[in-house]
């Protein structure tokens, strides 16, 4: 029973133990994301490995869609004429959204393409619970999102990036809508320390 006492000791500091920080500095504010290593590593790792390479700094929030979400880190302003182009990426990295976390309101996710394994460097935080981007079964329309954090500080920016006024634009020279009319630039993107 002796033995048991230090243990229980231990349970605060457990229950309290933190991932990994990282703070979007951004035209409309601070946004600051706890990141989810335990559930998501592969997806928590490619996220920092970018923060680390300074790939977000000067990316825009290119689809805000009221009521949905705001998705950024894949594109840079390039001139009112091309509109927004497209960074190039590290290779997809596999979908982890069978971890367990679902996309509520103020969790940040991965965006990918129609494939359930093409995620790169888009993300994309939730402005409501959006349970039909959870997993539901390993198949192409069931795989999900993968969600690996979740915002901390900065919801007050989340929702003002929200309400920004979109249109359409043009994103690698192809026409797109729900873009933002004024750049929503992610001025950078660093590590933060836990407090």
């Amino acid at each position: 029973m002796r033995w048991l006492l230090p243990l229980l000791a231990l349970l605060p500091a457990l229950a309290l133990a933190e991932g990994p920080r990282v703070t979007l500095n951004t035209s409309q504010g601070e946004i600051v994301i706890e990141l989810n290593q335990e559930q998501a590593p592969a997806t928590t790792a490619n996220f920092l490995e970018y923060v680390d390479a300074g790939f977000y700094d000067g990316t825009v929030f290119h689809r805000v869609i009221r009521g949905f979400m705001i998705q950024g880190g894949g594109f840079t302003l390039d001139g009112e004429r091309n509109g927004l182009q497209q960074k190039k990426t590290r290779a997809p990295i596999r979908n982890e959204a069978d971890n367990g976390l679902e996309n509520r309101r103020g969790t940040i996710a991965m965006a990918r393409t129609g494939n359930p394994h093409s995620a790169t460097a888009q993300f994309f935080i939730n402005l409501v619970d959006n349970r039909s981007l959870n997993h539901s079964g390993k198949t192409p329309r069931g795989w999900g999102y993968t969600v690996f954090g979740e915002v901390v500080e900065g919801m007050d920016t989340v929702d003002r990036i929200a309400g920004v006024a979109t249109g359409s634009q043009r994103l690698n020279g192809q026409p797109a809508r729900n873009v933002p009319k004024e750049p929503v630039v992610i001025e950078n993107a660093r590590r933060a320390d836990n407090p």
